[in-house]
């Protein structure tokens, strides 16, 4: 056997972790604020306040702003996803093996991305809570909780520009799609109807996307309306992959980790939508 076999391996199996990530790995990294290559235990994402325009008089000083800068810190962890491959079923089965152990692996490394988000989001403040009928914690997410968390986002200025995303649970997905608005193509139109895959759509002037890993407390899902720049999420190290070869094991150890982290940047950003399930 050709004694560079091992290092065809590990390449092909490394562009098979990498490829299986990006597939379908995170569903939430693209809609938060994303830093990659960070050097250090943590990073900083920088808050902005708001700015006053006034008036000057003629050959006066312009006035200023006095904009508030504030930072958060985001804490990044390393994260580990290892298994074995057995020589002699990689021999046998060859591209099949290193498949499914390639995607096991980016899978839950995504799926572990996911959670550092949620996580962030729940530790928002603003809930979409009011006295309103389909607004307590006794209904589904319904379409005065919906309407009331657009209201919030809006009431604090959040702005309206195309970043704005909505992730609910499955259960709410399927109650969404008793809503006429959200359904039908006489006010979305055809071209962003969620019947195709089911993965995400247009309402509201945000991308609504179903996830099954959003946290229950008791009977409640915390769903989530919110704009991108809310979230941070920053990465030291993206997906890399480490394989040894164990003889007493006949088989390769192959570890998948990588080093992120996800923090809260401005609460006001962010409406918890809590749904009966």
């Amino acid at each position: 056997m050709s004694a560079s076999i091992d290092q065809a391996f590990v390449k092909q199996y490394q562009a098979e972790v990498q490829e299986a990530y990006q597939r379908q790995g995170s569903k939430l990294r693209p809609t938060v604020r994303s830093k990659s290559e960070v050097r250090g235990a943590s990073t900083v994402f920088q808050k902005v306040g708001t700015g006053t325009a006034a008036a000057k008089a003629r050959n006066g000083i312009v006035p200023v702003m006095n904009i508030d800068h504030t930072s958060v810190e985001c804490f990044l962890q390393d994260y580990y996803a290892g298994d074995w491959v057995d020589r002699l079923d990689e021999l046998k089965t060859n591209i099949d093996e290193r498949a499914v152990v390639a995607n096991a692996g980016a899978y839950a490394l995504g799926r572990k991305t996911d959670e550092l988000i949620i996580a962030a989001l729940d530790s928002g403040t603003q809930e979409a809570v009011g006295t309103g009928a389909g607004e307590t914690d006794a209904d589904g997410l319904t379409r005065a909780k919906v309407l009331l968390a657009f209201q919030m986002l809006g009431n604090a200025d959040v702005p309206d520009d195309g970043q704005r995303y909505a992730v609910v649970g499955w259960k709410q997905w399927s109650e969404l799609l008793t809503i006429e608005e959200f359904s039908s193509a006489q006010f979305v139109g055809p071209e962003e109807l969620p019947w195709k895959g089911s993965q995400a759509k247009r309402w509201l002037g945000a991308t609504w996307i179903p996830h099954s890993g959003l946290t229950m407390n008791g009977a409640l899902r915390y769903c989530y309306f919110y704009h991108k720049t809310a979230i941070g999420h920053a990465s030291a190290a993206e997906i890399a992959t480490d394989i040894t070869w164990h003889g007493d094991r006949a088989a390769h150890f192959v570890n998948t980790m990588m080093s992120q982290g996800a923090v809260l940047v401005n609460d006001a950003g962010v409406v918890r939508m809590r749904a009966k399930e």
